[in-house]
């Protein structure tokens, strides 16, 4: 039986991918080809739901990510499992984008807010919600079953959204921007490859990462010029950030998901590598933040309709930063009722955050902007999450370099050898490095009142008019 103090220190990926056992294949490697694909697509959204309608993207959206569901739940080796996560990412991508579309629209200009707090709820609770349903799956079933579960769900879906959704094809024949295209969706692929491979890399200073970033973001940001200054229409219209609302909501929204996924991952890591909790008993653990996202989510929703949402961002994210506060004075035998009780005080800000921050950008669109403006927001989620996850995954593998002994408890505590119980300081040590990054992001999430402080306040005169979702309500009866 190996004694502690012979471990070495965790592989790059073992810290941030606490699924991956000896009876699981690396899944964590697959996530590059998804995020890949899923970023090559979104930029299309816009242009697609104009040119054929959201409906019929959307079901194309979801039976292509079903598909790619079962394709990589019969992978036989990780290279099909790559490629089928990569097909898995072309529906994905499509998704989140075309569904705010039908949502917002149907929404209209009285309800945006409820409606967006429906839709935040997934969003917020599939972090936490993800390892117990994973942790499940691997232990009671197979891996196979973390792809397959989408299918039944999937399912029910496809055939709600086939019978609820009108055909809402415009009859338009958009050309698309072939320039614009050539730009923004491998621009995006390369700069979230390169930044999601940080985390993987320890820094941000390896080729993985820079060549890669770099290339992506000198073709956003050629993207950018070409959208400002051509005379046809661009893939995504950039002027939209003329409008006063969106763009402090957008800069709102930057900040928050930095500081709020990049937190989103110590918690588990904390967990398992610190206390010694299975994937499972982590994610019971995480419960209360997502209680707490579902009791102030509908409020605040609601509320952000009638009085903007200025007052209750603020006030979320004041939530938010107390509960992180106690994270930056987290130790090895922390009582695990105040970590609960600090996740659903941040649950409670989560709740009364994100979406309303969301709801501020939408509701400002008419109708034709919608489809720019909801792939617009989606293009700067995915760019904000890898940032977020990037940056506290390096600041994390650092904190744990400058305590020798944390990696050796953390090893322990995910191989559970037996033998002697190592010193208890070893754990402190691993604990006090979480305390780094946790403290980063908490700063983040205080740096996120200043553009917060700029949010309207009061109802929001919104352009949109709301749009029947219902088909059989545009048959007439005579």
């Amino acid at each position: 039986m190996a004694h502690p103090e012979t471990f070495t220190a965790p592989s790059r990926s073992s810290l941030r991918w606490p699924l991956a056992s000896s009876q699981t294949p690396p899944l964590h490697g697959t996530y590059p080809a998804y995020t890949l694909a899923l970023a090559t697509v979104i930029p299309l959204a816009s242009w697609a739901a104009t040119r054929f309608g959201t409906k019929k993207v959307y079901l194309t959206a979801l039976v292509l990510f079903l598909f790619g569901s079962v394709l990589c739940a019969l992978a036989w080796n990780i290279g099909s499992l790559v490629a089928f996560r990569a097909i898995q990412g072309l529906g994905g991508g499509l998704l989140m984008p075309v569904g705010m579309m039908i949502l917002t629209r149907a929404a209209g200009p009285e309800r945006v807010g409820s409606v967006m707090a429906v839709l935040g709820i997934p969003m917020l609770l599939g972090p936490i919600a993800g390892p117990i349903l994973g942790g499940l799956l691997i232990e009671k079933v197979s891996w196979h079953w973390i792809f397959l579960i989408n299918v039944p769900i999937g399912i029910v879906a496809f055939g709600y959204a086939w019978l609820a959704l009108k055909n809402d094809e415009t009859g338009e024949r958009p050309s698309i921007d072939y320039v614009g295209l050539a730009m923004l969706s491998p621009g995006l692929a390369l700069f979230l490859f390169g930044v999601s491979s940080a985390g993987e890399e320890q820094t941000f200073a390896a080729p993985r990462v820079l060549i890669p970033a770099l290339i992506g973001l000198a073709l956003i940001s050629a993207f950018v010029y070409h959208a400002l200054t051509t005379k046809k229409k661009p893939l995504l219209d950039l002027r939209l950030f003329s409008n006063r609302t969106l763009a402090v909501a957008v800069a709102t929204m930057v900040v928050f998901l930095i500081a709020f996924f990049g937190s989103a991952l110590l918690y588990p890591q904390y967990f398992i590598g610190v206390r010694g909790q299975t994937t499972l008993a982590a994610g019971l653990l995480l419960a209360p933040q997502g209680l707490g996202a579902m009791l102030s989510m509908p409020i605040a929703g609601r509320l952000t309709d009638k009085m903007g949402p200025g007052k209750f961002v603020l006030t979320g994210l004041v939530l938010i930063i107390a509960g992180m506060t106690v994270f930056t004075q987290i130790g090895a035998t922390t009582s695990l009722w105040i970590v609960c009780g600090a996740l659903f005080v941040q649950g409670l800000g989560m709740g009364m955050t994100m979406m309303p921050i969301m709801s501020a950008a939408l509701a400002t669109l008419r109708n034709q902007q919608v489809p720019d403006g909801t792939t617009l927001m989606n293009v700067i989620q995915q760019s904000s999450t890898s940032i977020g996850t990037a940056v506290i995954s390096v600041i994390l593998f650092t904190s744990l370099a400058a305590h020798p002994d944390a990696m050796k408890a953390i090893v322990y505590n995910r191989l559970k050898p037996g033998g002697p119980v190592p010193p208890q300081d070893w754990f402190e040590q691993a604990a006090a490095a979480f305390t780094t990054p946790f403290t980063v992001a908490a700063i983040v999430a205080a740096i996120t009142l200043i553009p917060a402080y700029f949010l309207p306040r009061k109802k929001i005169a919104s352009p949109l008019v709301e749009e029947d979702m219902d088909q059989t309500r545009h048959i007439s009866v005579h």
